[in-house]
């Protein structure tokens, strides 16, 4: 699947994995759509190639025409990159009580719901698109974590909605096969996000020396690098790949 003259969009797209997925994308000639929040948006850098979106994934309207913005950019939407996600830590039992139930269900919207919101939506206009002469249409990436596998404590809701995306990777590879669209999912590690700016030097060195190899954290130009491969390996779909140095998470 080629990149060059086609349209793409990246949701969580101001920052992070988002950012410099945008980024790439727009570098091999994608005419990119970087769907995020209005307020981080307003701190972004601007990318030649890239048009930020206001968007809450939330939001099924706003999602809609924010698609169909994409959709109807004069060149066939082709790629869908879902980064967009919320990572609270919460413990089900902690020293204040139970796990606010309401941000158990706001990071299962955010990241799980906005993900299959965004890849139906947009899997909808890639449906509508001229085929390749292999039938192929496009390739939706959707992000998980190792937390699906290895999630530590206070980290019910957020493992609950990588999971969740794990396990909808495969269904929806099938259920979009006859349209010639292809579904992945990487899982990353502990990657140098804005997430991570907050803490201190010596707490990112100890998140570090867990990784087996390569010892450090992983790059948000790495996710990048990984999702245009995805994108340009035809017979990769429906699998989930995990990017993390070969890390196994410890309980806490």
């Amino acid at each position: 699947m080629q990149i060059t003259d086609t349209a793409a969009i990246v949701t969580g797209g101001a920052s992070g994995l988002g950012a410099a997925t945008a980024a790439s994308l727009a570098e091999g000639g994608a005419k990119v759509f970087a769907f995020d929040l209005a307020d981080s948006i307003e701190k972004a850098p601007a990318v030649e190639g890239v048009e930020y979106v206001a968007v809450d994934v939330t939001d099924g309207q706003q999602v809609r025409e924010a698609v169909a913005t994409a959709a109807g950019a004069g060149v066939p939407l082709r790629t869908v990159v879902n980064c967009a996600g919320i990572g609270p830590s919460m413990r089900i039992l902690g020293r204040k009580g139970v796990h606010d139930l309401d941000v158990y269900a706001k990071v299962v919207q955010v990241n799980l719901v906005g993900t299959f919101t965004v890849l139906t939506l947009a899997a909808e206009e890639m449906a509508r698109t001229e085929p390749l002469e292999d039938g192929a249409r496009g390739v939706i990436i959707n992000t998980a974590s190792i937390a699906a596998y290895d999630g530590q404590i206070g980290q019910a809701a957020y493992a609950s909605s990588k999971g969740g995306i794990v396990g909808l990777t495969l269904p929806a590879a099938r259920d979009l096969a006859q349209h010639g669209i292809r579904v992945l999912t990487i899982a990353p590690g502990i990657v140098e996000t804005p997430m991570l700016a907050t803490v201190s030097d010596e707490f990112r060195e100890g998140l570090a020396q867990g990784v087996p190899f390569p010892q450090r954290l992983a790059r948000p130009d790495e996710y990048a690098q990984l999702a245009l491969s995805l994108v340009d390996h035809d017979y990769l779909n429906g699998e989930v790949i995990r990017m993390d140095g070969a890390l196994r998470m410890a309980p806490r």
